[in-house]
């Protein structure tokens, strides 16, 4: 017999004895069983800034650096004021 799985993607918290405490009900009615996959974030994010840097120095972006790829100028687009 073929089973159709269907996911729901809520938030969760851990507790101290371990166990998931759902930020809200599920839309299913219970008792029964689930397959659960547990993310976990990653301990350290990465910052933007490192990404911009990780970018500007490596190799397979060095064809950027071309002459003939350097195809705008100032006077192309608009200027943009962002006036909140």
């Amino acid at each position: 017999m073929k089973t159709i799985e269907t996911a729901i993607e809520t938030m969760a918290t851990i507790n101290t004895e371990h166990q998931l405490v759902l930020d809200e009900p599920l839309p299913v009615s219970g008792p029964a069983r689930v397959r659960v996959i547990v993310l976990l974030p990653e301990q350290a994010d990465i910052e933007e800034r490192e990404w911009l840097l990780s970018g500007t120095n490596n190799s397979a972006f060095d064809f950027l650096k071309k002459p003939e790829e350097d195809i705008y100028t100032l006077a192309d687009g608009r200027p943009f004021c962002d006036e909140r």
